[in-house]
């Protein structure tokens, strides 16, 4: 393996920008720290979600 291959190149996911994907980058597959703390606190308010079909009510079972 060649020690002088280049970095792998990713789209970061919360701003587009590149990022590098390698061990140096301790954000990764963020750009920086600020990418990673916005995403962090999407997930903590609930804007990444499935959709998902109402649950079925079942009218066989007694209430």
């Amino acid at each position: 393996m060649d020690s002088q291959a280049k970095p792998r190149i990713v789209r970061c996911p919360q701003c587009g920008g590149d990022s590098i994907f390698a061990p140096s980058n301790s954000w990764r597959p963020f750009c920086s720290q600020r990418c990673r703390q916005i995403d962090l606190g999407a997930w903590a308010n609930e804007e990444f979600r499935v959709a998902a079909s109402p649950p079925v009510e079942d009218d066989s079972l007694p209430h």
